[in-house]
This record gives C-alpha cells, sequence and structure tokens, in this order.
C-alpha cells in the first residue's frame, strides 16, 4: 500500500477550485487501487493534510497524469498558501481493529 499526503496552508478559494477539487475527487475514487482517504486540520498552524491511500504507486501515478490534476498543480499558487506532497510506502498497519470501518487495513500485522 501506498499514501500520498498533500499538506498544504489555505489561501483564497474560489469556484473554480471548488469545481476542481471535486473533479480530482471523483476521478480518484473511481481509479482502481484507490483505497481511501482521510484529512486533517491543525488549528494552531492553520495546515491540512489530505492523506490518500492506494493499492500500488502505478494506481496514484495514474491520478497524477490525469489531466486535471495537472491543471490543479498549475494553478497551486492561487489557492494554496504552500503545499508540499510525501509519498509513503505502507510497510504494515496494526491496531485493535476499532477504526477498520474507517481507515483502510492493507498489509495489517
Amino acid at each position: 500500500m501506498y499514501s500520498a499526503t498533500f499538506i498544504f496552508a489555505k489561501g483564497e478559494w474560489d469556484d473554480e477550485f471548488y469545481r476542481l477539487d471535486e473533479t480530482i475527487a471523483q476521478i480518484a475514487k473511481s481509479t482502481p487501487g484507490y483505497l481511501g482517504e482521510e484529512s486533517w486540520e491543525n488549528t494552531k498552524t492553520g495546515l491540512v493534510s489530505n492523506v490518500y491511500y492506494w493499492e500500488s504507486l502505478e494506481a496514484l501515478e495514474q491520478l497524477m497524469r490525469h489531466p486535471a490534476h495537472l491543471e490543479a498543480k498549475s494553478k497551486q499558487s492561487a489557492w494554496l498558501n504552500g503545499y508540499q506532497v510525501v509519498i509513503s510506502q505502507v510497510l504494515r498497519t496494526y491496531g485493535d481493529a476499532k477504526l477498520n470501518t474507517w481507515l483502510p487495513a492493507v498489509g495489517a500485522a
């Protein structure tokens, strides 16, 4: 399993941002290999973190190459006050299974 963590500082969002964001969300969810996502906001720093889970790097890269994603990336400076993306390979997940209905449990130990 792979995760792509998109960390950003909010800027000014307009109708085009919301339209493109919704389009990309639908594309991601319909991409074979998409496993789910989570979002977090740090109220002290104002940073937002969206974590997307994928079965394979190829599935993630399919979204990254999509024209809508490339369009959003080219326009990010109009909507964000900075961003960082972290691509990670998940080696294992574990826990007490109470969150399994919310989180992908792939590669559980």
